[in-house]
């Protein structure tokens, strides 16, 4: 769960980049706030795969066990 929280967290980052850019005119600014929102949006998908991961592990161990 940390990297899907760590995810969102750069996603809001990002926006809150993209924002200030779009206030002060700054192209470059706004522009890092973009590519800071798709990495967050990238590490929060990867986040929420490595947990579904893990589920299925846990659910194949569950049933070795029985």
């Amino acid at each position: 769960m940390a990297e899907k929280a760590k995810g969102k967290m750069q996603q809001a980052k990002g926006k809150a980049k993209e924002v200030a850019g779009k206030a002060t005119g700054n192209e470059r600014m706004k522009a890092a706030g973009k590519t800071d929102q798709v990495k967050g949006k990238v590490r929060e998908v990867a986040g929420k795969a490595d947990e579904q991961v893990r589920g299925v592990g846990d659910s194949l161990r569950d049933r070795r066990e029985h």
